[in-house]
């Protein structure tokens, strides 16, 4: 599955401190985000159980 691209403006004290938690966790900025957004849906539920990271270990709610 090919990933969507768009252009993403964003504070930039915000974006700092996304860039620091992402560091501290190995990844990426754009890896950081992504996480944190799927974070999100999944604890709205509004992410569907397939669509999950398959990275996961465990996907338990």
């Amino acid at each position: 599955m090919a990933k969507k691209q768009f252009p993403l403006r964003i504070d930039p004290v915000l974006f700092e401190v996304i860039e620091r938690w992402a560091a501290d966790e190995f990844r990426s900025i754009n890896a950081q985000i992504e996480f944190l957004l799927r974070e999100s849906a999944r604890k709205a539920g509004r992410l569907p159980k397939k669509a999950r990271d398959p990275n996961e270990e465990n996907n338990i709610d």
